[in-house]
């Protein structure tokens, strides 16, 4: 891990918590609460950790893993503060932004922005045959066929998770990721 800003340390800490089941409490006293795009930034960090890829997810084993924003850029620097100088499973990562499924080919996550909600059913439909984590905060997201959906609960970021889009991709996640995780599926609400 290279040397991290007060910022970065920050949020790490934040997500860990919310990972733990903490939320708002256990680190908003200490730390000041986070807006919900930083844990969701810190979130998305923290999925590259708990969640295994194929090999054919990368060109070798030190490609970067790479976190693709589609749309409208919600994270602003909290995402790049949060990555910058990371490695995890010798991958470095790197973030990308566009506006185009297109330009994101070779990502390994891709958050889905509200702004795309129009175009989610092709979007998604594209990636099929893929490893690609996608991840949003669109209402509904997993029960239409993404794979993670940030919730807001309470004021706290909460997770729902469609295992069967998961394993279609190839993707293994975690149970210490589906710990706090509501698991849903297409159809369900």
């Amino acid at each position: 891990m290279g040397a991290l800003s007060v910022g970065a340390r920050r949020l790490r800490v934040i997500g860990a918590a919310w990972l733990l089941g903490c939320g708002w409490c256990a680190s908003g006293t200490v730390l000041g609460a986070p807006t919900p795009a930083q844990v969701e930034a810190v979130f998305l960090f923290n999925f590259t950790q708990f969640v295994d890829w194929p090999p054919q997810a990368f060109a070798d084993p030190s490609s970067p893993i790479v976190i693709g924003v589609l749309g409208s850029d919600p994270f602003g620097a909290a995402l790049d503060e949060v990555v910058r100088g990371e490695v995890v499973k010798g991958h470095p990562l790197v973030v990308h932004r566009a506006q185009s499924i297109e330009e994101l080919a070779d990502c390994q996550i891709l958050f889905v922005s509200r702004s795309e909600r129009a175009h989610l059913a092709p979007i998604l439909a594209r990636l099929k045959g893929h490893s690609v984590l996608t991840v949003s905060d669109q209402d509904e997201f997993a029960n239409e066929g993404g794979m993670i959906c940030f919730v807001l609960i309470e004021q706290k970021v909460r997770l729902r998770v469609n295992l069967e889009a998961t394993k279609a991709a190839g993707l293994t996640l975690s149970s210490k990721l589906l710990r706090f995780a509501q698991i849903v599926g297409p159809g369900e609400i």
